[in-house]
This record gives structure tokens, C-alpha cells and sequence, in this order.
């Protein structure tokens, strides 16, 4: 058995512990207070010669690996706040609608411009390879992106 007085010198360094365990501060003054109490209700089972630290440190290492895999099995399955948060998806709706936006803002391009953007922003290629499949200058295919593009920002910063 040992002192309840030797528990309080082991304290701080079980705190830093705790601290470390949990990354939170509330979190860890309540492992703290459980592996103290804990401690104390075990007392008995305490063996000499044994490092104090050492033997309450598994304690709130236990303590907080139960917590821990409590937390993961149930609470994201069974705690309908948190499940519903990490299920939540967009309104198709939205998606939609911007989609839409978005095609009409590519249908009021010119040919010429729908024709580079598409290339370049849709299908990858570089502008080298654009230049070369429209047989146009590399600088008409930046400028005609370039144009696109102002275009298509005019288009969505219009007020609707």
C-alpha cells in the first residue's frame, strides 16, 4: 500500500500525461481526477517496491484506451449528432442548379472561346497541343482562354 500523500507528489507528472493522452485540458483534469480516485479505491492491490508513477500511469492509460475505443465504436455509430453531421451531403438541388449556371455561362462564350476552354480547363490538354489540333498560334490560344475566362467571371459576378 502506499500514502495518500505520496499520490499528491506524483500528481503533476501525471497531469502532463494526461495532458498529453487526451490534447485538452478539461479532458485531462478529468482523467487525472478518475485515475487519482481510482488509485485510491485500488489501493490494496498496490504491491511494495512497485513505482508509484508507473502503476497509476496504467491506470489512466487504461482508463483513457477504454474511453477511446468506447468513443470510436459507439458514439459515431449510435450518437445521431455526431453520425448525422459526418452524413451530411449537399442538396442535389444546389448542385444542380449551379451546374445549370454554369452551362449557360459556357453557352454565351463564342465558338472560338467554348472550343479553347473546353480543351483546355475539360479535356487537359496544353496549349501546345491545342495550338497544334486548331493550327493557331500558341498566342491565339492564350488569348482566346484569357478572353474565356474574363468572360465567364463577368458572367457569375453579373447579379442574377
Amino acid at each position: 500500500m502506499f500514502d495518500n500523500q505520496e499520490l499528491t507528489t506524483e500528481m503533476s507528472g501525471l497531469r502532463k500525461f494526461a495532458r498529453r493522452l487526451t490534447q485538452d485540458n478539461h479532458e485531462a483534469d478529468d482523467l487525472l481526477q478518475y485515475t487519482l480516485l481510482r488509485a485510491i479505491e485500488k489501493k490494496r492491490l498496490f504491491q511494495k517496491d512497485t513505482d508509484l508513477f508507473k502503476w497509476t500511469s496504467k491506470i489512466m492509460y487504461n482508463h483513457f484506451v477504454s474511453n477511446y475505443r468506447r468513443k470510436v465504436k459507439y458514439e459515431t455509430k449510435f450518437d445521431p449528432e455526431s453520425f448525422l453531421e459526418s452524413q451530411y451531403i449537399d442538396p442535389p438541388q444546389e448542385k444542380q442548379i449551379e451546374l445549370n449556371d454554369v452551362s449557360e455561362a459556357i453557352r454565351t462564350l463564342s465558338f472560338e472561346h467554348r472550343e479553347v476552354l473546353v480543351m483546355i480547363c475539360v479535356q487537359g490538354m496544353s496549349y501546345q497541343e491545342v495550338a497544334h489540333f486548331l493550327k493557331i498560334a500558341i498566342g491565339t490560344v492564350r488569348s482566346r482562354l484569357s478572353r474565356a475566362r474574363e468572360q465567364l467571371q463577368g458572367y457569375a459576378e453579373a447579379p442574377a
